[in-house]
């Protein structure tokens, strides 16, 4: 799918709001008014009544902004999601079956590894789709409102663009289509209808197998895994894997990203009259530029039911790919980008310097973590989550401060913010295990049996349910009855173990996970393999040496695009400054973890 931006302007939703020339932070500035004396109160009450329709207004056109906002996430991110099983699940599948054999996704691609690479893969894809879609987004959106506007004779300035408060008289549509977008239902992550099947992947992957284990049976017969149909098998691995990347998604909420938008949306552009004039100023000339080039495109007559939203290509296979276009901030002024980065950096590269920056101040907070200087550690997760807010897991690590220092509100809350951007397992035992410090036991059952619906096998969780469903159960008749999960350590045999941890799962009020629809054809030794996902670190590493950072979460690799960008102006000036920059990172890449990518890991076995 070929990205097709010929259209946009290369800024970021970032740099939409003009900067007030007065004004040092770059901000909107309302100067306040002293009356020397009181004004007529019917004349008052004419202007309240009037900044009242206009806030009305700001807030409608906002809130439409963001609704729109979140369907284009889940939507484009779902067109992302088909590209990478088409793209990249053929090279995991064909690394899994290196070492594991044909069969050996068939019963194993719902494992724990598989599912926490594709966590961290899609949590740094969402971070990016914060800024990605917002920018297009912003600019779809402009687009419908602009049109709106054309249709009801509503000049347009050819500079400054539409300006809401030529809106007002038609409030009452805005409002009717502000509610049907609410009423909508909340977006997720689906397959694109126009998009086809997975056949084409599938016919890749059956040739590379080919290619590496096709002459097995002739030459090496002792190879035995790849003797009869190892189609099938490579196949039905393939299939599944692809349902378990869409069900791992699922898990990701659309509406806790975009936290710069929706600040914008919330604290800057409402009752202050000036957001789509801001936003007229950023558009207006790139819809001009391509009507220009291209004229109207048919189906832009029908951009404001909410169908069309001005994509190019929309619901065909030429839909655009937001992953593979090269966005600016050319909207921001260096005292906005923050942390010195300079204006000219492009959003994968000011995403990695923040991504650096935050996990620095997150190493050191694990650093003090460790040594138990708790304070310390809660001081410098904020402050990593400050500079980095679109990845939850530094909350996650605010929260485990936070229940060490008994603090059972802010742990909470922490593990809250979590929750609204991934259903993750650990935010929700934390949180459980702060709501039943804060004697909110009803919540804190509810977040335990969560926990145990996504991990039906999670010790913890169990012994806390069971603490607080059956506080006056011994402690010891409550290991025995459902603490112990792991068969290597019963005296009873796994099936006879399973059973009864299934009878106590039952006894706590979880449901009894539906049975795993079985492969059809038989399971071998060689699909018993453990394989783990370790993922790789940049080009500063040695080859084959993987940085061990302490880190309590995951590992996670940097994008496989880490090499500085070359300077794009001639002059020796901005060239030294992205030099300069490129060392700065380089230097807090040798201390930091590595960024999380679809194409740099590795797989080995490890029994």
């Amino acid at each position: 799918m070929p990205p097709k931006y010929s259209h946009v302007k290369k800024r970021s939703a970032s740099g939409l709001m003009k900067k007030e020339k007065n004004s040092p932070n770059g901000h909107h500035i309302i100067k306040e008014t002293h009356h020397t004396r009181a004004l007529n109160p019917h004349i008052d009450r004419s202007i309240t009544q009037a900044m009242s329709a206009v806030s009305q207004l700001e807030r409608a056109i906002a809130r439409v902004l963001l609704i729109r906002y979140e369907q284009d996430i889940a939507r484009l991110y779902s067109t992302r999601l088909y590209s990478i099983a088409l793209v990249h699940l053929p090279t995991l599948v064909m690394r899994c079956v290196t070492l594991g054999g044909p069969g050996w996704l068939a019963f194993n691609h719902d494992s724990d590894e598989i599912k926490d690479f594709f966590r961290a893969a899609i949590s740094m894809d969402m971070r990016q789709a914060g800024e990605r879609v917002a920018t297009k987004s912003v600019l779809w959106s402009y687009t419908a409102l602009r049109h709106f506007a054309l249709s009801n004779n509503v000049p347009v300035c050819n500079k400054l663009g539409l300006h809401s408060l030529r809106l007002l008289p038609y409030y009452p549509a805005l409002k009717s289509h502000l509610d049907a977008l609410e009423a909508m239902s909340p977006p997720t992550f689906t397959k694109p209808p126009h998009l086809g099947s997975l056949q084409d992947g599938q016919e890749a992957l059956e040739d590379a197998c080919e290619l590496k284990f096709g002459w097995v049976n002739e030459l090496a017969p002792a190879h035995t895994d790849w003797e009869g149909d190892w189609k099938t098998k490579v196949r039905y691995g393939y299939e599944k894997l692809s349902q378990t990347l869409w069900r791992v998604a699922r898990e990701f909420d659309v509406r806790g990203y975009g936290v710069i938008l929706r600040e914008k949306l919330t604290t800057k552009w409402c009752d202050c009259g000036c957001s789509t004039d801001h936003l007229g100023e950023v558009c207006e000339r790139t819809v001009r530029e391509d009507e220009e080039e291209s004229g109207v495109r048919i189906g832009k007559q029908r951009e404001w039911d909410g169908r069309g939203s001005g994509i190019y290509g929309w619901e065909t296979e030429e839909e655009e790919d937001i992953w593979e276009v090269d966005l600016d901030f050319g909207g921001l002024g260096p005292d906005e980008c923050g942390g010195g980065v300079d204006a000219e950096m492009t959003i994968g590269e000011m995403m990695e310097w923040r991504y650096l920056r935050a996990e620095r101040e997150k190493e050191l907070g694990n650093a003090a973590f460790r040594r138990g200087e708790y304070e310390a550690a809660v001081k410098l997760y904020k402050a990593a989550y400050e500079i980095e807010s679109e990845l939850p897991h530094y909350q996650l690590n605010l929260a485990a401060a936070h229940l060490k220092l008994n603090n059972w509100i802010e742990a909470e809350n922490a593990c809250t913010k979590v929750l609204q951007q991934h259903r993750s397992v650990k935010g929700l035992y934390r949180r459980g295990k702060a709501r039943r410090m804060l004697g909110r036991d009803e919540g804190a059952i509810q977040d335990l049996r969560a926990v145990l619906r996504l991990q039906p096998n999670n010790v913890d969780a169990v012994r806390e349910l069971k603490a607080l469903l059956y506080p006056n159960e011994d402690a010891s008749t409550a290991n025995a009855s459902g603490g112990e999960t792991n068969p290597s350590s019963s005296k009873h045999s796994p099936d006879a173990q399973n059973e009864k941890h299934a009878e106590n799962l039952r006894r706590l009020g979880i449901p009894e996970p539906k049975p795993t629809k079985q492969p059809p054809f038989p399971k071998t030794r060689a699909d018993e393999r453990k394989l783990k996902i370790s993922l790789l670190s940049g080009a500063v590493d040695p080859p084959g040496k993987q940085r061990k950072t302490g880190n309590p979460a995951a590992e996670a690799p940097r994008n496989h695009q880490q090499s500085p960008a070359p300077s794009r102006h001639g002059k020796e000036k901005a060239g030294t400054m992205r030099s300069r920059k490129a060392k700065e990172m380089e230097a807090m890449r040798a201390d930091c973890a590595t960024y999380p990518s679809w194409d740099r890991y590795a797989i080995k076995r490890v029994d």
